[in-house]
């Protein structure tokens, strides 16, 4: 099986408001999830991740916190390149900023990402398609108890 390397960023503010990103595919529909995405050949996960929130959010010189959660998730990608990917996701505590993408929104839809938007935790709703599904559930024990002493696997 060929499964992607990647890694994502729970970014939260000090009102502890989330930023997440829209993704729109062709195959699975509109899900939000956190920014992120493939680890190149020759990153660290830390350098990948700082590429990524440059990209897609225009998000520089923060300081990556511990690794919160992990997940895998097996479906074919689009470009039949992999079968699945296996995702790191860290913990990023920031000022609020409004994202200012370095990529173009073209090259962001290209990618199959259509918004980037800060939710507040009671604007979360159940009915709403998140990724990881539970991630309300995970976003909430963080928020009460703080980061776990091990990564916790997510689910999908």
């Amino acid at each position: 099986m060929r499964i992607r390397e990647a890694v994502r960023a729970l970014v939260i503010d000090p009102d502890d408001r989330v930023l997440l990103v829209r993704f729109e595919f062709p195959n699975t529909g509109t899900h939000w999830a956190t920014p992120g995405g493939g680890v190149e050949p020759g990153e660290t996960d830390h350098q990948a991740l700082r590429r990524e929130l440059e990209e897609e959010l225009g998000l520089g010189g923060v300081t990556i916190g511990p690794q919160i959660w992990t997940r895998l998730h097996i479906i074919p990608f689009i470009s039949g390149h992999h079968d699945g990917q296996r995702e790191r996701i860290y913990l990023v505590r920031t000022a609020a900023f409004e994202p200012q993408p370095r990529l173009s929104w073209e090259a962001l839809n290209a990618e199959y990402v259509f918004e980037l938007r800060w939710w507040r935790a009671d604007e979360l709703e159940a009915s709403l398609p998140m990724v990881p599904a539970r991630f309300i559930e995970h976003f909430t024990a963080l928020r009460r108890h703080g980061p776990p002493k091990q990564p916790i696997d997510v689910g999908i």
